[in-house]
């Protein structure tokens, strides 16, 4: 007989580093991984910035003023309260855990900053409305994916995000 899968581990103040598990969840960092999903927000501003480019050009602007963060850099910025729990989780989580999603944020850290970089040339009002949209199309999902909830039974790759089609930014503004 298989038992089912505990959704949390045990209340006990034993567990990662003394963390208590409803503390944890009580600050929105899933007590199952250690991790917590609001640092997935700087990335979303990046995205937002992109989606809105097209029609408020003047976004372009901050898109460029956006800097990476990791984990801690963002939490020890962040005006959270649970500031300091989020990164006493973090330290406390599995090395496995930790790395992936350091991956998955280097891998998104990249793509922006390559974009940043292509967005201070001199392009045409099109094609930076149409590369802000491609990037924003392709970060979404890898946002979304580390959204879902932990830990993830069968983790999907990230390396090849290859859709069908992305939107055109003519039909995105439409």
């Amino acid at each position: 007989m298989t038992l089912p899968a505990r959704p949390h581990p045990p209340a006990s103040n034993n567990w990662r580093g003394g963390l208590d598990p409803q503390r944890l969840a009580d600050s929105n960092i899933n007590p199952s991984t250690g991790l917590a999903t609001d640092f997935l927000n700087h990335f979303n501003e990046a995205i937002m910035l992109l989606e809105m480019m097209p029609t408020v050009p003047h976004c372009k602007a901050d898109f460029l003023a956006w800097r990476p963060m990791t984990y801690h850099e963002h939490f020890a910025a962040s005006r959270l309260k649970h500031r300091d729990l989020a990164i006493a989780a973090y330290e406390a989580a599995e090395p496995a855990v930790r790395a992936r999603l350091d991956a998955i944020a280097d891998s998104m850290n990249r793509i922006l900053i390559t974009t940043r970089d292509g967005m201070k040339e001199s392009l045409a009002p099109q094609t930076a409305a149409d590369l802000a949209l491609e990037v924003a199309w392709r970060l979404k999902p890898m946002v979304a994916r580390e959204r879902a909830p932990w830990p993830m039974a069968d983790p999907i790759p990230t390396a090849h995000i290859s859709p069908s089609a992305p939107p055109s930014s003519a039909t995105a503004r439409s």
